[in-house]
């Protein structure tokens, strides 16, 4: 069976160069009216190894070039069709829709697939061995028309060379290879907002979704258990065995980590962001009590200002728990480490915001520090409640497990990108941000990254093989 859908578009990385062995045709299929996009006739000079004398062309040229990363990687006797376009996408001044990719159209119950399941078009030809909709793209791609210009990421321009010297800019080849593994199957087509399968059928990636909490797979779930597995941060792995085999040749060991050992009513593995500024984590790690700092009503610790006697007595050789607000997280750290805190937590003020790690720099800050989630902070500040003036008896640690993958469980399954709220888009279709080195399939831009999607560089093939591209 065949349904067309559409998706929202998604978040660009940037890579470098890779030479990859496949042997699958892709064709891309220019559809801009004469004068725009692809067909911008305006005359410029070759740039990074593109030879294009108009920018139409060079556009043209860097987009062919995603393809070709593909069609070296992947196996398929049927050539796959990409429609190119380019669109004015929304942005605003600070904030763009880069571009995207979609399969035009999914397929179920053909030959050779997991019965009850869908497929992306380019994965079901492949499987099937023949064009399931002859005369037809496959996948459908765009870039934003408008990048660079006023109100739209304004001043960041898309960069059309091929050598990934890209600068401040945004590479084209880079942001599409992104987005056609999308289109090529790293989707899903089940809502995580509603939890609603597609047609009342799950993607064939929701077969290798497993929430540790429901201890089940997507397809198994309702459509409540998908809706809060969407959010279960760090819950949702991977379990397909060709990114379980991938997963220890690319991913580091020492998983950053705040471990709680007492109270009991709050003991256990907490998630966390680090921090850019201070020492990293270590394996042999900073354990401590925990005391807060209290500073503004409502039982807030800013720590802005260099810390009262009290709250000084009260942190001195412990870790400091304070509030994210009102100054940059490297104050809050070294007015904590002047009080004499050997470490210091951060809890999150949005209940809204995904937990992510902490920018900066603090060139005097030599104690570690990490944050953690508002719902997170909130149960240590319960815990907390019961406090002396000096002592709290939560006992907590923060440093590196050098037993488990970063950016996967102890059983080395990698986490998909679950924050807390539901981002439609990105939550569940990209690895989770606590991957180390970072991943091509993360939802941000990553310096580190490289073109090569294969082990040891990365696990997006492995993903692809698991669903079908074998």
């Amino acid at each position: 069976m065949k349904s067309t859908y559409s998706s929202l578009a998604i978040a660009i990385l940037a890579l470098t160069p890779a030479l990859l062995h496949g042997a699958a045709t892709i064709v891309i299929q220019n559809d801009d009216n004469a004068g725009v996009g692809f067909n911008d006739p305006t005359p410029v000079a070759p740039v990074g190894g593109n030879a294009g004398t108009t920018l139409g062309q060079q556009r043209l040229n860097a987009i062919q070039a995603a393809a070709n990363i593909w069609g070296a990687t992947l196996n398929s006797i049927i050539p796959i069709i990409i429609r190119v376009q380019g669109a004015a996408l929304p942005c605003t001044t600070h904030t763009a829709v880069q571009g995207s990719a979609e399969a035009v159209a999914v397929f179920r119950d053909f030959a050779g697939a997991r019965p009850g399941h869908w497929y992306p078009a380019a994965l079901a030809n492949k499987i099937a061995n023949v064009d399931l909709d002859p005369g037809n793209a496959d996948i459908r791609a765009r870039f934003n028309l408008n990048l660079g210009q006023p109100n739209c990421l304004t001043g960041t321009f898309f960069y059309l060379g091929l050598d990934n010297n890209h600068g401040s800019n945004i590479n084209l080849v880079t942001l599409m290879i992104h987005e056609f593994a999308h289109a090529l199957g790293f989707w899903t087509y089940t809502s995580g907002s509603t939890g609603l399968q597609f047609a009342g059928f799950p993607t064939i990636y929701d077969a290798f979704l497993f929430d540790v909490t429901a201890n089940n797979y997507w397809p198994q779930m309702t459509d409540a258990e998908r809706i809060a597995s969407a959010v279960n941060t760090r819950k949702l792995v991977w379990t397909g065995a060709n990114v379980l085999a991938a997963v220890p040749q690319v991913l580091a060991n020492g998983t950053p980590a705040l471990s709680i050992s007492a109270p009991a009513s709050v003991a256990g593995s907490f998630a966390i962001g680090t921090a850019s500024f201070g020492p990293a984590l270590t394996s042999t790690g900073v354990s401590g009590e925990i005391m807060p700092v209290v500073d503004s009503p409502g039982n807030i610790g800013l720590a802005c200002t260099p810390l009262s006697t009290a709250n000084g007595l009260a942190v001195n050789g412990k870790i400091a728990l304070v509030d994210r607000g009102t100054c940059l997280f490297e104050l809050k750290v070294q007015n904590c480490q002047n009080a004499g805190a050997v470490a210091v937590i951060v809890v999150e003020n949005d209940p809204l915001s995904p937990l992510t790690g902490m920018s900066g720099s603090g060139p005097g800050i030599t104690i570690p520090s990490v944050k953690i989630s508002l719902a997170d902070g909130n149960r240590l500040k319960i815990a907390l409640a019961t406090r002396s003036r000096l002592r709290s008896g939560v006992l907590g640690s923060m440093g590196t497990n050098l037993s488990i993958l970063r950016g996967a469980d102890a059983l080395g399954r990698p986490f998909l990108y679950t924050p807390n709220p539901f981002l439609a888009g990105s939550s569940v279709v990209h690895w989770d941000t606590s991957a180390f080195p970072n991943l091509l399939m993360e939802p941000i831009i990553n310096g580190d990254v490289t073109r090569n999607v294969a082990p040891p560089f990365d696990i997006t093939l492995a993903l692809l093989k698991d669903i079908g591209w074998n």
